[in-house]
């Protein structure tokens, strides 16, 4: 599968990405290499990926607990203490080795360590293939608010091997596939009828079209001021909805991807009643949803603990709450406004 060339490096793809893997650390003369994993990486993928990997360069294994509740600064300093007793220098390697929290999380790490020191970034799960492989976003989250603390920084490449998505229970799955979904609204309706019809012998092309799209994008609007913000449909409310329910102590947390799923419900909802978005089209978003992904219970009594996450969203401006939304698919607007009122019923919407 032929490479995809991003602003500062390329996405590679399996046996071809295995190999500039390991050109890029002989021309880099690295003088130790890290790999970032959690248990679940360190138990399934780490077995596959060390035969590919073909140096004499010093090799140590870091290993966090997995889980969007440990992407936060308390596990970077214990990632940062680690490189620091393993001697890691300004000339070390660090290959993030699992999914969104991993390579997320490992990319900050690495591009604040010593001022920053390289890293190359190997997706493990459908969601970071398709959303965390392309952009140069780092980031952790400040208690349960998503990503609020981090930078844009690039790596050295971009591995995808969806052989390791063989690792991934079907929940794992439907969460990356949310995110296609987005592309597929946003950008290339396409994808939308590939989903419907999905099956694994379509997911290589499902992978690369949504990294290309997401490539596209990044390329136009690097540090998110405009057209990149398209890239949020559905992580508005999907955002506040995920922080909430993994700061509850009543309610089972969400995978990412099924959050940002009722996200898009709700914003295409929203999108019907402020602009062009047809109620069919609407319906047909939600009914997608629905086949895709469980219900999930939001309660009247769950509305206004929702909406005060929204409050922290990181595309606010002056305290206004900025919505990407739809006109109609591939079809979008930035920065709408949108009243409290309006969210509740968009909660409603999707509940019914």
């Amino acid at each position: 599968m032929e490479s995809i060339k991003s602003s500062t490096y390329f996405v590679h793809f399996k046996e071809n990405g295995y190999k500039e893997l390991n050109n890029c650390i002989a021309d880099k003369k690295y003088s130790s290499i890290f790999i970032l994993v959690d248990e679940n990486s360190m138990e399934h993928c780490y077995p596959k990926f060390m035969p590919q990997l073909h140096t004499d360069i010093r090799i140590e294994v870091i290993e966090i607990e997995s889980g969007e509740e440990h992407k936060n600064l308390e596990t970077c300093s214990g990632i940062w203490h680690a490189l620091t007793e393993l001697e890691a220098d300004r000339n070390s390697l660090l290959i993030t080795l699992g999914g969104g929290v991993i390579t997320d999380m490992g990319g900050f790490v690495a591009s604040t360590y010593k001022r920053g020191i390289n890293f190359i970034n190997i997706p493990t799960t459908l969601l970071s293939m398709v959303d965390a492989s392309v952009g140069g976003k780092t980031g952790i989250d400040l208690g349960t608010l998503k990503n609020q603390i981090g930078l844009f920084s690039n790596p050295q490449m971009v591995l995808v091997d969806d052989d390791y998505l063989m690792t991934l229970n079907e929940r794992e799955i439907r969460s990356g596939m949310a995110e296609i979904i987005k592309y597929g609204l946003t950008r290339d309706f396409k994808l939308i009828d590939q989903i419907k019809y999905f099956n694994n012998l379509k997911i290589k092309s499902l992978i690369k079209r949504s990294i290309q799209i997401k490539n596209e994008v990044v390329l136009e609007d690097p540090k998110e001021k405009g057209l990149r913000k398209i890239l949020n449909f559905g992580h508005t409310i999907g955002h506040a909805i995920e922080s909430y329910f993994l700061d509850s102590n009543e309610k089972e947390s969400l995978k990412h991807g099924e959050a940002i799923a009722i996200g898009m419900v709700c914003e295409s909802y929203i999108s019907s009643q402020l602009l062009s978005l047809t109620p069919e089209k609407t319906q047909e978003v939600k009914e997608l949803i629905n086949f895709l992904f469980d219900k999930v219970i939001i309660s009247k009594e769950d509305y206004a603990s929702i909406l005060s996450y929204l409050k922290h969203d990181k595309k606010n401006i002056a305290g206004k709450i900025n919505f990407v939304l739809l006109n109609d698919f591939e079809d979008f607007q930035l920065d709408c406004s949108v009243t409290k009122e309006l969210m509740i019923e968009s909660f409603e919407y999707y509940s019914a």
